[in-house]
């Protein structure tokens, strides 16, 4: 058995994990660190049958000595700062391995303190860039906006399929998506029957979209995102608008087939069947694409918490030790953060 431990368990991409690694056939959680719960039981996260107990996050680089990979769902400051000190293999939930360093300041507001491990992070979005190179140290594991954008977005912009001068695209989450927050502007009165657009030309997934469009598809373009919370508690979907060149629907949906043919959490369907609905509580995306007046629409529809967070970076474990990318992800989880 291979064993896996999580910084951050009680966040609800860092939760959602820690049920996946508990029920995987082929791992053993080993520790879970939450500073909020020091002390109670892991069981708390809906896992009745185990018996650890949530430890400090400074407790994680001993805890992580003997441990075959850690998944961090912390800060980006602090991913930064603990992936590249810890002696094993990481699979990081934040931003901070996404970018280049460069790039740091103006979208996550800290200058990159270990330039050499970004350098080597691999960008972990298995469906476009593959499973992570033998030696790999570090897996970023993508942003839940950058997921869906680059899924919809990046066969079309590699075929020619569309301009790539520009690509807009239209977020939106539930409001798991902002994390676990006490203002009262995330509470269900401030949110309820409301959509609210947020951090309008300064959300970081921005960078993460050109930068790996470009990578993937080997184009540039100027990348136009809107993100916005929706009254729900899990799912994500985005919309995005690309000049046409070509104005065949089915040529849209030949180059995504071609691109995910082996993608088992990949579903390619006419676009008016993209949904939440379809997508919450699982692993899977949904994409698909029509014209219309000489626009290409191209959507994406996942589960914000999994493929968006936790069930992607189970791939991400299940690659790093080589097992199949469904492995421990055949089960439904349940639907509550």
């Amino acid at each position: 058995m291979t064993t896996v431990g999580i910084v951050g368990a009680s966040g609800y991409s860092g939760a959602v994990f820690t049920r996946l690694a508990a029920q995987h056939p082929n791992l053993t959680l080993a520790f879970a660190t939450s500073d909020q719960w020091i002390g109670e039981r892991v069981a708390k996260l809906g896992l009745p049958d185990s018996d650890l107990l949530f430890r400090a996050h400074e407790d994680a680089r001993t805890l992580a000595s003997n441990v075959d990979v850690v998944v961090l769902a912390t800060s980006a400051e602090q991913a930064m700062k603990l992936a590249p000190a810890l002696e094993t293999r990481v699979v990081d939930l934040s931003g901070a391995f996404r970018l280049d360093a460069a790039s740091y300041p103006a979208w996550y507001g800290f200058e990159h303190e270990a330039p050499a491990a970004l350098e080597r992070a691999f960008y972990g979005l298995p469906e476009l860039f593959g499973a992570p190179p033998s030696g790999t140290r570090i897996v970023a594991n993508p942003g839940c906006y950058a997921t869906a954008a680059l899924l919809a977005t990046a066969p079309l912009l590699r075929d020619g399929l569309v301009e790539s001068d520009r690509v807009i695209v239209d977020g939106k989450s539930g409001i798991s998506g902002a994390g676990r927050r006490s203002e009262a502007s995330y509470s269900f009165v401030e949110l309820a029957e409301e959509v609210r657009a947020y951090k309008v030309g300064k959300h970081p997934h921005t960078a993460e979209i050109a930068r790996h469009v470009h990578r993937y598809a080997d184009t540039r373009t100027h990348v136009t995102f809107t993100p916005h919370l929706v009254p729900v508690r899990r799912g994500l979907v985005v919309t995005s608008y690309m000049n046409a060149r070509s104005t065949s629907t089915e040529a849209l949906h030949a180059s995504f087939m071609r691109a995910y043919d082996h993608a088992p959490f990949v579903r390619v369907v006419p676009i008016e069947e993209v949904s939440m609905h379809a997508v919450v509580g699982s692993p899977y995306a949904c994409v698909g694409a029509a014209v219309s007046d000489g626009v290409v629409v191209s959507m994406c529809a996942i589960d914000n918490l999994m493929k968006g967070a936790a069930s992607q970076a189970m791939q991400n474990v299940n690659a790093l030790i080589g097992l199949p990318a469904t492995a421990g992800l055949t089960s439904p989880t349940r639907f509550a953060p």
